[in-house]
């Protein structure tokens, strides 16, 4: 992170093969509708100076690295940012400790496995906070600040993405990856990242999962693209110890067809409590 944002991937791109990311990135890209591609590539150069940095500076590295156009570098930023369908887990165990899983799935799995890696982002020589992410993707789904909070974010679709994010963008609003780790780099404990993730304006709906240090830190955040729609903490003294978040409201019913949540449930009374353990919850 001390490096000139346009610099700070290019140690990690020499370890890829180019076509490679670039073939990732015209996957990633052709899950974009053509109306907003159109529109990206007319309005790339303009919508530039309205974002906010590092990112720009790091999409404007990546895309020089890779020999891509910045509306391309946009559209792959924008396409994972509409695709992450997902299951977050944050718990208790007995004697306190809090415990946060997920998984993220995309339909190009197969090709995002080649391009996944855990990134330690460093300042001043230390480790400031760690995510995973895709080459070419400059904001992140999962990350953890050492020693004092985890997130997740999963997505909310609540119909007419497209039309809302771009829109909000322009106005400047923070897409969700970028605020998840915006608030990793700059929020110094648990309260202060709930507090980030739930007020800052966003380009979409989305579900952030957080989980901190000490017992009762753990939330799930419901998210409009202006505010709260939904704080769900923990509540262990009252039995719930744990906290499951599918990509649907937790207060409606799952749709039975992508009922993730009953599953994940069950396997989590199946183990209870006092036997939840790190490689328990992996299981």
């Amino acid at each position: 992170l001390d490096a000139a944002p346009a610099l700070r991937w290019l140690p990690v791109l020499r370890r890829y093969d180019p076509a490679a990311v670039r073939g990732g990135a015209r996957v990633a890209g052709d899950r974009v509708p053509s109306w907003v591609r159109a529109l990206l590539r007319e309005a790339a150069l303009a919508l530039e100076p309205r974002l906010p940095q590092p990112f720009a500076g790091e999409i404007r590295g990546l895309c020089d690295a890779l020999n891509l156009s910045l509306a391309d570098g946009l559209l792959v930023n924008l396409a994972y940012e509409s695709s992450a369908f997902c299951t977050s887990i944050v718990a208790q165990d007995s004697r306190g400790g809090i415990h946060h899983g997920r998984n993220l799935d995309y339909p190009f799995g197969d090709i995002l496995r080649k391009l996944t890696l855990d990134v330690q982002f460093l300042k001043n020589g230390q480790v400031a906070f760690t995510g995973t992410t895709f080459i070419g993707y400059v904001g992140l789904w999962t990350g953890q600040r050492p020693h004092e909070f985890t997130v997740s974010g999963d997505e909310r679709d609540r119909g007419w993405w497209w039309e809302n994010a771009i829109a909000a963008l322009f106005q400047r609003h923070s897409p969700i990856s970028w605020l998840l780790r915006t608030t990793l780099s700059e929020a110094e404990n648990f309260d202060a990242a709930v507090y980030r993730l739930a007020k800052t304006p966003l380009i979409a709906d989305v579900y952030y999962i957080v989980g901190g240090t000490s017992s009762r830190q753990g939330v799930v955040i419901t998210r409009k693209r202006g505010g709260p729609a939904d704080i769900w903490p923990l509540d262990p003294l009252n039995g719930a110890w744990f906290r499951v978040e599918t990509n649907y409201d937790h207060w409606k019913p799952a749709p039975k067809s992508d009922d993730r949540r009953t599953p994940a449930i069950k396997a989590l009374n199946a183990i209870g409590q006092a036997n939840l353990t790190l490689e328990a919850l992996f299981q």
